[in-house]
């Protein structure tokens, strides 16, 4: 780890610092014992700031902050899911697509394709808007819809390396010892797919959060879920900038800003460390 950290430059170092910081507020933070964020008149409206309300209470009565810390434990929560889905749907699809070759190949090729050429934001605007009525939205249900097209652009560039891969002599000899296709590609090629996938999966991470939260600020995300994107609009219909009531619009609008920023840093100076190992 010090040689990683030693070795490590300043945009990756930025990004881990930003990127644990968040992680520190929606995973460790989060669980302190607190009032519901989303119960409306916990507290006076309209508070400032104070050592009891550090960015002050909402015009219905809520912590800025502690909705703020929801919000953002909700967002990670579901940029992880859709990251995850994605990234592991899309390598083992890509995976065996290239190797496999042939029949399956080309079913999971045009399956793979109509995902990429589908118009993904009328579909998540449609399922999106149908859920706002719901009761039972949450964050894995809207993260699950969000995966739907978070594997096909993966898979398709996971499936062009294990074209490449495949031809290569250690993979003849796996072939030629006995091995079946799921064995060499779990054990011969996966192993080179990991560099990639992790790089995928903060890519994925940050366009989930940022897919959601344009819902959210278009008034399209669920209503009953409580994410930065949702935290903006509902402060925004609730004319949080006429009262000025700047904190409970700002900071979640500063959060997000911040987040994506750690994260780019994450993903750009992760790419830039691997190819100074590898010598470029």
């Amino acid at each position: 780890m010090k040689k990683f950290w030693k070795n490590a430059n300043f945009r990756l170092r930025a990004g881990i610092i930003i990127t644990a910081f968040f992680f520190i507020i929606g995973f460790v933070v989060y669980f302190i014992p607190h009032a519901d964020p989303f119960m409306f008149n916990t507290y006076p409206a309209k508070l400032g700031v104070s050592s009891e309300h550090l960015l002050g209470t909402t015009g219905m009565g809520q912590d800025i902050l502690w909705f703020l810390i929801e919000a953002i434990h909700n967002s990670l929560s579901m940029g992880l899911i859709v990251a995850a889905i994605g990234t592991v749907v899309g390598v083992f699809v890509g995976l065996l697509a290239g190797f496999a070759g042939g029949t399956l190949d080309r079913v999971l090729t045009i399956i793979t394709d109509t995902f990429v050429v589908i118009p993904s934001l009328p579909i998540l605007i449609l399922m999106t808007s149908l859920m706002r009525g719901s009761s039972s939205s949450t964050v894995i249900l809207l993260a699950l819809v969000l995966a739907m097209f978070a594997w096909a652009w993966p898979s398709r560039q996971i499936r062009s390396m294990a074209l490449t891969i495949k031809e290569r002599d250690f993979i003849h000899t796996a072939r030629f010892s006995g091995e079946g296709t799921f064995q060499i590609v779990a054990t011969e090629i996966l192993p080179f797919a990991l560099t990639w996938s992790l790089s995928n999966f903060m890519n994925a991470v940050l366009s989930a959060i940022g897919q959601e939260s344009s819902l959210a600020i278009l008034g399209l995300s669920p209503a009953n879920l409580l994410s930065l994107g949702n935290m903006i609009n509902w402060a925004k219909e609730r004319n949080a900038i006429f009262t000025r009531q700047w904190l409970w619009i700002g900071s979640p609008i500063v959060a997000t800003v911040i987040l994506f920023i750690g994260l780019f840093l994450l993903i750009t100076g992760y790419n830039d460390y691997l190819s100074m190992k590898r010598g470029r």
